[in-house]
């Protein structure tokens, strides 16, 4: 009967912290993902959008995550059209790079998550792309109804190889560097 009763309680405080938890829809319209690639004679810039995705707190604390990101919204925002952007975009959507037409949608799930100091929290993320999920970690700001974070992704984790200097010789000046930085806002 002890033991009994000792689930029932169990149980009740899981529901309860369970119930206590809100989830934030992250509103995908007004929130942004940009990203810059570097190479050895420069470097470009783009943006790629979120399909889904939502924030959950508990007691005005980040306790979870989870998004969807569409891989064939990909665009450059360094270049113009007949400029290279066109050519630019349909490589990178290509198989050397993030192969859009059999990976369409990569995604973020939250892990772990740790407080630091005035709402910023260090999040450790399953990030998956082109079917591979590999962990990545970095600092998220929240603010009212905004999140926000920046952070490095190293492309060949993934298996995107292409133009890496890690991987192939003789590249000269057509080396691509292997991290692409990303910056994240999110509005919920």
């Amino acid at each position: 009967m002890k033991n009994l009763k000792t689930i029932a309680i169990a149980l009740f405080i899981a529901l309860g912290a369970t119930a206590n938890a809100q989830t934030k829809k992250v509103d995908v319209k007004k929130s942004t993902i940009t990203w810059v690639g570097k190479k050895v004679t420069g470097q470009h810039s783009g943006t790629v959008n979120l399909k889904d995705g939502s924030l959950v707190f508990k007691s005005n604390k980040l306790t979870g995550g989870a998004f969807n990101v569409d891989m064939t919204s990909i665009a450059v925002t360094d270049l113009k059209a007949g400029e290279g952007k066109e050519k630019l975009e349909g490589h990178l959507k290509a198989d050397d790079f993030f192969g859009t037409a059999k990976f369409a949608t990569a995604s973020l799930a939250f892990k772990t998550i740790t407080a630091k100091a005035n709402n910023t929290y260090t999040v450790v993320a399953d990030l998956t792309i082109k079917g591979i999920t590999k962990p990545v970690t970095f600092d998220l700001a929240v603010a009212g109804n905004k999140a926000t974070t920046s952070f490095k992704i190293d492309r060949t984790k993934y298996d995107i190889k292409y133009g890496s200097g890690s991987f192939f010789d003789g590249l000269g000046d057509k080396v691509i560097n292997d991290d692409f930085d990303v910056t994240v806002s999110l509005v919920f």
